[in-house]
């Protein structure tokens, strides 16, 4: 017996040993990849990033070149840091910093010392790096605006940071990466692909060639052009129109959703977060709590969207077969309700008024009585406050839009569930009158400026839309727009039903509340 154990356990034990040196010298390639990285250099060509228009052919970003100070910190030699700050223009002890943090990173890995020096300055430094072993300059290029407004869509690009390397190891460290609006958006289209060149080096970490006579070397592929749908001189005049002003402003195609002008003011240069300067006007722009310059008000910013919402109620109601476009509704300076005789207030206009009338003078008791008939019209007012919701829900409301840009927000739509938390029910009932400020727009409903231009485009379209979107073409690409973007909408509103509102929409314009602003 013990004979068999003892055997036993040299059998187990060779065959352990035999295969952890099988995986180590056959399967296990770390210590190869190790070997590689000590013998072989790395030097990246970073290619042009795209090109950006406007949707007339007008150039709205480009590129300028731009040149970081970087360090392979396991091949510094020691050097004069007091004569190397002098050129770099830094103290000795952000040097260090500097170094330490590029150790951390990776000893073996090049790692930022000073971004985006001047040609100026490149032209200084390059003759003098020869003497710092370790460091080299990397060419790179920067944004350059050819316009001062926009950038809440056009977005900046900045230095990547730890999360991003670690998540696509496309990245190393100071490359420059989409930070916000199109820029974020279509980052790899921009791009493009940078090249690499594999240098050999010998075991005194002397360069000695290219590797394998470069056969394993790429080319950089510079990035593609986009082509906004955005109109420049539009932009520009919306932009003009905002000046010292709050808000945002939003033009949308109806027959394509492609967006014309996405303006939010306060807004500020692009030009702020290029180069040397780009952080600390960053911080300056992050902690304007009073303009809050980054906040995009055309996409993000969530408000009641009063007199204009009534149009959609208009139209729930003509669906919902509660009110027919001739039928009047007297208005005595506002509508009355409860028995408590509370009072939705109203400006002076003729009286009564049927549907077109009503959305031409922006009546609130017209549209008070419509809307309590939408609600009334089923056995609970849940039932009626969801079939309400729900039609709303086909124009997108309450919802992201879903377009091709990196934020925004929801709005929202209350519905009965709502309603049920906020007044305790089956504790406590609630009817159509404790919701009556949805009728006008206000209560519990936000919409952002772009989802009440959408719902504009929509009823222009007597009832469907395309998701709205900001690139129109993406060069070398068929079809670049994806299918969604070309693919339409449709509300729960039959097209019949929008007539009367489009004719009380024209008629706000020709002698209701908005005949003063017409040119």
């Amino acid at each position: 017996m013990r004979k068999i154990l003892l055997f036993s356990i040299v059998l187990i034990s060779g065959i352990l040993l035999t295969g952890r040196l099988f995986y180590l010298q056959i399967l296990d390639t770390s210590y190869a990849s190790l070997s590689v990285n000590n013998a072989i250099k790395r030097i990246y060509d970073y290619p042009q990033r795209g090109h950006i228009y406007d949707r007339n052919g007008s150039l709205l970003v480009s590129n300028q070149p731009s040149y970081d100070v970087m360090v392979i910190p396991r091949e510094v030699k020691p050097f004069d840091t007091t004569e190397f700050c002098g050129l770099l223009k830094m103290t000795k002890e952000a040097l260090v910093k500097r170094l330490d943090k590029a150790r951390v990173y990776s000893p073996r890995l090049p790692s930022i010392v000073i971004p985006q020096l001047t040609k100026s300055e490149y032209a200084y430094l390059q003759e003098k790096m020869r003497k710092y072993e370790g460091f080299y300059i990397q060419k790179r290029s920067l944004r350059d605006y050819q316009v001062d407004y926009g950038a809440n869509f056009l977005g900046y690009i900045a230095e990547v940071n730890r999360a991003d390397i670690e998540d696509n190891p496309y990245y190393q460290s100071g490359d420059l990466k989409g930070r916000t609006g199109v820029e974020r958006q279509y980052e790899e289209i921009l791009r493009g692909v940078k090249g690499v060149k594999y240098i050999q080096k010998d075991r005194f970490n002397r360069d000695i060639g290219a590797y394998k006579n470069g056969s394993l070397d790429t080319i950089p592929k510079p990035g593609k052009d986009l082509t906004l749908t955005i109109d420049a001189e539009l932009q520009k005049y919306g932009e003009e129109l905002m000046v010292n002003k709050r808000g945002g402003i939003v033009a949308i195609e109806p027959s394509t959703g492609e967006i014309l002008a996405l303006v939010s003011a306060p807004n500020f240069d692009p030009a702020l977060l290029v180069g040397r300067e780009r952080s600390r006007n960053f911080t300056n722009l992050y902690y304007d709590s009073i303009a809050k310059p980054l906040f995009d008000r055309g996409l993000q910013a969530q408000y009641p969207p009063g007199s204009p919402f009534k149009t959609l109620n208009a139209l729930i109601a003509l669906q919902e077969d509660v009110v027919d476009p001739q039928e009047s509704f007297a208005c005595h300076m506002g509508y009355y309700y409860g028995s408590r005789g509370r009072k939705l207030g109203c400006h002076s206009h003729p009286s009564p008024l049927s549907m077109v009338p009503g959305i031409a003078n922006s009546c609130n008791a017209y549209f008070a009585n419509v809307y309590r008939r939408v609600i009334e019209k089923y056995d609970t007012p849940q039932e009626g406050m969801d079939v309400w919701h729900n039609h709303l829900a086909s124009f997108g409301l309450g919802q992201y839009m879903g377009t091709d840009l990196p934020t925004g927000r929801p709005g929202y739509i209350p519905d009965s569930d709502y309603y049920n938390r906020a007044y305790e029910y089956p504790k406590y009932k609630w009817f159509s009158t404790a919701t009556i400020s949805n009728s006008i727009g206000q209560g519990e409903v936000s919409l952002t400026p772009i989802q009440l231009a959408n719902v504009t485009a929509t009823i222009a379209n007597r009832g469907w839309f395309y998701t709205p979107h900001i690139v129109k073409d993406i060069e070398g690409e068929h079809d670049a727009i994806p299918e969604k973007y070309r693919t339409k909408n449709y509300t729960t509103i039959d097209a019949k039903n929008y007539e009367p509102v489009v004719e009380g929409m024209s008629g706000a314009y020709n002698y209701g509340t908005a005949a003063g602003v017409q040119i």
